[in-house]
């Protein structure tokens, strides 16, 4: 009946517990708690409820994951989008990793399919902004687990939703993807893995095709995002856009 506690290599700080123990709103809010004492010079970055269900040893987590950030500590690129007046949207944990701020629409997802299908419903909104996806099922269902098999059925599925979004996009979206850190499923151990990450970008009105030079930072691209839409960096903000590359 008591509270599973444990933590990483990430800055998080993870509870865990049983749905029929103790029941969601009960671990949230024991998690509120722990982000309040979590602050200060060594600050977690987030505080993780995991629910799971099920019996020894058949145990799963459930889709009520709740992740509670720290709020960044400057402005972000969303930020500055706001402040322009843009639009912003987040589908999937991006509200909970940025705890909200920067974030004015936001969509809860049951899984990668779901969180892509809401991605395809979002382009039938007329707005002026981005559209922020967060697909965690890549990293926590099959790269965690180290589940090769599992994770190429996730790209497959992956590729057949994107599929149906590419046509959607118009001449003037700019479309991004990438990951924020490696977990290769083939690899020893439940840690993230240190390969490079992708960043791919597609968008209708592209005459070429190419490779990128290697960055040094994911900061590029924030910075791309807001050259695209013609804003200029704040002074906390390191990345350089790429925009004039993407031709």
């Amino acid at each position: 009946g008591a509270l599973i506690v444990y933590t990483s290599a990430d800055s998080v700080f993870q509870i865990a517990a049983h749905e029929d123990v103790v029941p969601i709103e009960e671990l949230y809010r024991d998690c509120e708690i722990a982000r309040r004492i979590l602050v200060g010079e060594h600050g977690v970055g987030r505080v993780i409820a995991r629910p799971f269900i099920g019996t020894a040893p058949n145990f799963t987590r459930t889709a009520n994951r709740h992740d509670f950030s720290l709020l960044p500590p400057k402005d972000t690129m969303l930020d500055a989008l706001v402040k322009a007046g843009y639009d912003t949207y987040g589908v999937g944990k991006i509200y909970d990793i940025f705890a909200g701020q920067g974030i004015q629409h936001t969509q809860r997802i049951q899984n990668n399919v779901d969180g892509m299908e809401k991605t395809i419903e979002t382009q039938d909104v007329d707005f002026n902004g981005i559209c922020f996806v967060n697909l965690v099922d890549f990293d926590a269902l099959w790269g965690h687990r180290r589940d090769p098999a599992g994770y190429g059925k996730e790209l497959e599925r992956f590729d057949e939703k994107l599929g149906e979004l590419l046509p959607l996009l118009g001449e003037d979206d700019l479309l991004m993807i990438t990951a924020d850190h490696g977990n290769d499923p083939t690899y020893t151990g439940t840690d993230h893995t240190r390969e490079k990450v992708p960043f791919l970008a597609y968008s209708p009105s592209m005459k070429g095709q190419g490779e990128l030079p290697e960055a040094e930072t994911f900061a590029v691209i924030g910075g791309t995002i807001l050259d695209n839409f013609g804003l200029k960096k704040e002074e906390n903000m390191i990345g350089d856009s790429v925009l004039e590359k993407l031709d």
